[in-house]
Parts: C-alpha cells; sequence; structure tokens
C-alpha cells in the first residue's frame, strides 16, 4: 500500500505531525512518500513530482489548508486516489480538524470507517484566437481526440528533473502561474472554480453566455465566475453567489461586477455545458483565465471557454461528525 503525505512546510505543526505519521505508517508495513507543498505551487513544480510518484497512490494525507488540498488534486491529477485532508493551514474549510491527534484518524481512514465524500470537478476547454474549435457545426475534428492531442503534445515539453516546459524553468516556488496554456494545453480541471476576468489593463470585458446552446446573456463587467458546489464556499462566495451543499453536483454562474442591474448568478444541471463566448477583438484581448486561483496564460487571445462538469469526482473522506451545514454555520455565521 502506498500512501502519498502532503505537508505546508510552512507549519512546523505540519512537520510534526508528518514525520509522526511516517513512522506510523512504516511501522504498519506501509509505503509513504513525503510532498513539501512548496513543490507544488505550479504545474511545472507538480509535473516534477508526479513523475517521481509511485506508479499507485492508494490515499493521499493533506498535512495543510485548503490551498494545499487543491495543489493536491492537482498533483494526482486523473488519479482517483482519495484524499484525507488534515487542517494546519490558514483556512481549512475543506479538511478535518485533528482534536484526537492525527494516528486516530488515519487509523479511521484506513479501516474504512470515515465519509466517502464524491466532489464534483469542472472540465475547461479553452479556444484562442485563429484556433479550429471542435464542437463548431460542420468540423469534422473529434472533440475528445483533439483535447487529448494538446495534453500529449504538452507532456513531450516536459523535463520532470528540471521543472521545465519547452526548454522555459519554471522554479516550484513560483506560486500561482501554470504554464501548461503556453504550451498548447486547451484543457483544464478545476475542483473549486475557473474565473474569465479583466486583464491587466483593468478594463471591463464584454461576453456572451450560452448554455447548453441556448444563449442566455451578454454582459459587461470584471468577468464571470463558474464554481463547483466546493468553490461556493471560495471566490463565486466572494463575488455573491450561494452557499450550496456539496452533493450538488451541477455549476454555479457568477457574474463578476456586472455592470447592468440584470446579472443573476445561474444554477445549472450536471449535464449543462456553459459556452463563454468573446464577440469582439477588444473584449477578448483583454480576458484573463484562473483555474483554481491560478492564472492560466496563453500565446494568443482567449475566444471561447467552455465548461462542464468533469466525468471523474474528487474524493474527500471526512470525519462523520463534519457536517457542511456545522461548517458554515462555524465560518461564515459565527454561530
Amino acid at each position: 500500500m502506498n500512501i502519498l503525505v502532503v505537508r505546508n512546510n510552512s507549519n512546523p505543526q505540519a512537520i510534526d505531525a508528518s514525520l509522526l505519521l511516517v513512522t506510523y505508517l512504516t511501522n504498519q508495513g506501509i509505503s509513504a512518500f513525503i510532498v513539501d507543498s512548496a513543490s507544488l505551487g505550479n504545474d511545472q513544480g507538480r509535473a516534477a513530482i508526479r513523475a517521481q510518484l509511485p506508479a499507485t497512490v492508494d490515499m493521499a494525507i493533506v498535512l495543510g489548508g485548503d490551498g494545499t488540498v487543491l495543489h493536491t488534486v492537482h498533483l494526482l491529477h486523473d488519479r482517483q486516489a482519495p484524499i484525507l485532508p488534515v487542517n494546519f493551514g490558514h483556512m481549512g474549510f475543506l479538511a478535518n480538524t485533528d482534536a484526537e491527534g492525527i494516528i486516530p484518524l488515519v487509523v479511521e481512514a484506513l479501516a474504512g470507517e470515515l465519509v466517502e465524500e464524491r466532489r464534483t470537478m469542472l472540465a475547461i476547454e479553452v479556444v484562442c484566437e485563429d484556433e479550429a474549435d471542435p464542437y463548431d457545426e460542420g468540423n469534422d475534428l473529434d472533440p475528445e481526440t483533439f483535447w487529448a492531442l494538446s495534453e500529449a503534445a504538452y507532456a513531450a515539453t516536459v523535463d520532470p528533473d528540471a521543472a521545465t516546459i519547452g526548454g522555459a524553468l519554471m522554479p516550484p516556488d513560483k506560486f500561482g502561474v501554470n504554464l501548461r496554456g503556453m504550451a498548447g494545453i486547451r484543457r483544464f480541471y478545476a475542483l473549486n472554480e475557473v474565473a474569465i476576468t479583466r486583464g491587466a489593463l483593468g478594463r471591463i470585458i464584454e461576453l456572451s453566455l450560452d448554455i447548453s446552446g441556448i444563449p442566455v446573456s451578454q454582459m459587461r463587467g470584471d468577468g464571470l465566475v463558474v464554481s463547483t458546489a466546493t468553490g461556493s464556499t471560495a471566490y463565486a462566495l466572494s463575488a455573491g453567489g450561494p452557499l450550496t451543499s456539496p452533493r450538488f453536483d451541477g455549476m454555479i454562474a457568477v457574474p463578476l461586477a456586472p455592470h447592468t442591474l440584470r446579472a443573476r448568478t445561474i444554477v445549472t444541471d450536471r449535464s449543462d455545458v456553459i459556452e463563454v463566448r468573446f464577440e469582439s477583438p477588444e473584449s477578448y484581448r483583454e480576458a484573463t483565465l484562473f483555474v483554481d486561483g491560478e492564472i492560466v496564460p496563453f500565446e494568443r487571445p482567449l475566444h471561447k471557454v467552455y465548461v462542464q462538469c468533469a466525468p471523474m469526482p474528487v474524493i474527500l473522506l471526512r470525519d462523520s461528525d463534519s457536517s457542511f451545514y456545522k461548517r458554515i454555520s462555524r465560518d461564515f455565521f459565527g454561530e
């Protein structure tokens, strides 16, 4: 059995807990692989760590806050390993507390006694200026093949030992920058949200919002956040979106500072597809994409962004006493 331990290395308590945990796991005949959170701050750092992981990871134990949990989700990529988050960070809304100590919680996880929460993820597909759109009518491109080819091309440019992409070095401590778009990647995944926002010049952007092929809205403002239920307590909440039970498996589209009184949050079904289009060069040249808080630059301006629920969930292991409504009562209403 292989267990990944990801620790917030800026927290001495997390480091102590990781050493205690590894000693316990080793005594149980379980292989443990420790990763410091500083190595996971961008995709190039995660690619380097990913290449060193064992072929199978049976569980990931995260000793950190919500940011460390998100980095772990992106580290594991498409693996279906359950994640046990334990709060050793600033904001631990996704994490369990270790009131009884780290070892008893891990023992429960190994015994299958914790609750499995299957959290919906987003699949984000991007079409840049002057690029083919596999979803256009009359286009003979197969969408799945189209997005998979970009992922294969990216993988060929990554040097796991040096954490480089296309020969350019991206230090693992350069947090919050994801260069996959610059390497030709056009499909991304998010546990919290994707945000399409105004660019560095600060000008408002114009976008058209379609849902499952039906034009819904044209809006001007700072942009749009599309979140999962998990992300409803993050950026979407700050933009005025609703708090949503993690059992909800659709999407939440929240306008950012809209320049109109008619813009409203829209809650979609799981099977819906959100399409964001930029009609004029002035609007799409200013648009910037963020995936789970990381900026994703592209070599060309954005033209279309498709967002839908991904086929695979993220599995979080929770203490049975860790109710969503208890957490929002405590963290957001001060009760």
